[in-house]
């Protein structure tokens, strides 16, 4: 329908008027590399989740600043490290353990509320008198290093049997007002990443480790539906600065092996 007298046309306001021309991402095809190079720890490099979206921002007639990025969130982790029959070690997020949260922020832990400061966000800063064309892009992997050894003993005899990760997470592409911090969500997008390594701890570095899945992950899922963002995602603290440590003995109580940072 066309406008037949122009006062009947509300003009969009500002807020419909952001557009995404369009929005791409992926989890990289590779599989998980494993590095056996040291005798103290093995490491793993999962592939890159990658976001990257196109963003049109209408003239800001006011004097106001909008800043456009990432924000990501965990909504779920588990990470078991198996050794034999001794037990296990485990990072947790403990309130997102204990269901006392819904998701923790994932973000840089620098630039709260985003992920990052660098290709993930851009600031549009008015008056402005034409549109505002841009790309922000983001990307997520895992690397870390898991000991061969059981991390409360002092020795480092490999007893490593087994890695499984499961870890979901919600990203979302939003427009943030910052002098009254109303918060627009552009896009939601869910993905997850999966790992189980099997290791032979008999032999020797270099051939102990085995990928066993997925050996390509799911690709991310955007929704047709935007989801709100649950108020932890936006605030300290971010799942880096809250992740735990835990030993869990096959036999006896569970022992905090490196404490939360926050």
């Amino acid at each position: 329908m066309g406008c037949i007298h122009s006062i009947r046309c509300k003009p969009k306001s500002f807020r419909e008027s952001i557009v995404v021309l369009d929005l791409n991402t992926s989890i990289d095809p590779n599989p998980t590399s494993i590095d056996e190079a040291s005798g103290v720890v093995l490491r793993y490099r999962t592939p890159h989740f990658r976001a990257t979206a196109r963003v049109l921002v209408p003239p800001v007639a006011a004097k106001e600043t909008w800043t456009i990025g990432w924000i990501q969130a965990c909504n779920h982790m588990e990470f078991f490290n198996t050794y034999g029959d001794k037990g296990m070690s485990s990072w947790e997020l403990p309130d997102l353990r204990d269901s006392k949260i819904q998701a923790i922020s994932d973000s840089d832990g620098v630039n709260y509320p985003w992920y990052g400061n660098t290709t993930e966000t851009c600031t549009v800063v008015g008056p402005t008198k034409k549109d505002s064309k841009f790309t922000v892009g983001m990307n997520d992997n895992f690397y870390p290093s898991v000991t061969w050894g059981v991390p409360v003993s002092d020795s480092n005899v490999p007893q490593l049997t087994s890695i499984r990760r499961d870890q979901s997470f919600t990203t979302w592409l939003v427009a943030i007002n910052q002098a009254t911090s109303e918060t627009l969500v552009l896009q939601t997008i869910r993905w997850r990443m999966r790992l189980h390594v099997q290791v032979d701890p008999e032999k020797p570095l270099g051939q102990r480790a085995t990928l066993r899945e997925p050996v390509a992950q799911e690709p991310p899922h955007i929704l047709g539906r935007n989801e709100p963002i649950p108020p932890n995602a936006m605030i300290k603290p971010n799942a880096n600065d809250a992740q735990v440590l835990m030993w869990r003995p096959k036999n006896g109580d569970p022992i905090v092996v490196i404490p939360p940072k926050y």
